[in-house]
């Protein structure tokens, strides 16, 4: 029987999804203005509802700004917005009380930039179904700048290390390593020659379906940092798997897929709402694109297999005549 699908497109690997990033801030006056106004990100309504904390939501995504003086990403983060024109017309609204900041921004043919008011960057990009998969809000990659000769080390020690599925890619910009952290999500690790600051504290988060063989390949290298509780490790040190040379220093939260907040539902309000043009049903935002498992319909015979059991042609043929 001839397969129509190319299975190995929906495979993630060992790391099956970035869920947050995580800087300190000092002022979260400020952080609402550009995350909040500008951005059109949404505050998470049940978590760290004080001073000392702030989750901001970014469809099923999230970035974590605890209170401390500011943490700056090494790059910068890819996120997937619906609108535009009203973005720039956000950002263009907070210029003001962000005026004596880092912020800025500035429009692109393919993105926005955007800085935020202590310096880390953000890339945002219109949906893009053949780039970033039917997601109309969220965080599709994070990329950081490494040195040269890098990227296949980076490469390897997660493949082999965390069980990820990894490229090489080179092209104006570049050479790269890719790594699959989720549902078109990766973790881009591009070479420069330029020279880069050193490692702040920042992290980022992933969950991993084998929670253990990773753990016990870090312990043997003396990576493990951190053993947070049962669900949970953290490890700074990307290396190189034959030297032990450090490649690159980017704070990791591994978490296991047991993990209570694994699949959490994260609120998104419609950044468009306001009290002057309220529109009854349209306070929430729906961050994905519709989805299906695709095109039903007549496929001539579904199965052709000599091995197939008859209930098995029989529910195909089922299927078939209620697509029609």
């Amino acid at each position: 029987m001839e397969n129509p699908f190319n299975r190995e497109a929906e495979n993630l690997g060992n790391i099956t999804g970035l869920e947050h990033l995580n800087v300190e801030i000092p002022d979260q006056g400020l952080a609402s203005d550009f995350y909040l106004l500008g951005m059109g990100f949404t505050r998470d309504p049940y978590l760290f509802p004080g001073t000392n904390n702030m989750w901001v939501n970014i469809g099923k995504n999230q970035i974590h700004m605890p209170a401390g003086p500011p943490l700056v990403f090494r790059g910068h983060v890819g996120i997937v917005s619906p609108d535009r024109e009203a973005l720039l017309e956000r950002l263009n609204g907070v210029k003001k009380q962000l005026a004596d900041t880092k912020f800025k921004f500035k429009e692109h043919n393919a993105y926005v930039s955007a800085t935020c008011p202590w310096g880390n960057k953000f890339h945002v990009y219109s949906p893009d179904e053949e780039r970033f998969g039917k997601i109309n809000l969220g965080i599709p990659y994070v990329e950081f700048a490494v040195p040269e000769g890098t990227a296949k080390g980076i490469a390897r020690f997660y493949r082999k290390v965390l069980g990820a599925i990894t490229c090489i890619e080179k092209n104006g910009e570049g050479k790269a390593a890719h790594i699959k952290v989720g549902p078109n999500q990766e973790l881009i690790f591009r070479e420069t020659d330029k020279e880069l600051v050193e490692f702040d504290g920042h992290h980022l988060q992933v969950y991993v379906e084998d929670f253990g063989r990773p753990h016990e390949k870090l312990r043997k290298l003396d990576l493990i940092t951190e053993e947070s509780d049962r669900c949970q490790y953290r490890f700074e040190d990307i290396v190189d798997l034959d030297t032990g040379k450090v490649l690159f220093t980017i704070e990791h939260e591994i978490r296991s897929m047991t993990h209570p907040l694994y699949a959490r539902p994260l609120v998104n309000r419609n950044p468009a709402q306001t009290n002057r043009n309220y529109i009854m049903g349209g306070d929430g935002w729906v961050p994905t694109l519709t989805d299906t498992v695709g095109p039903a319909g007549p496929r001539g015979d579904p199965l052709t297999a000599a091995k197939a059991p008859t209930i098995a042609k029989k529910r195909a043929l089922r299927a078939q005549a209620q697509a029609m």
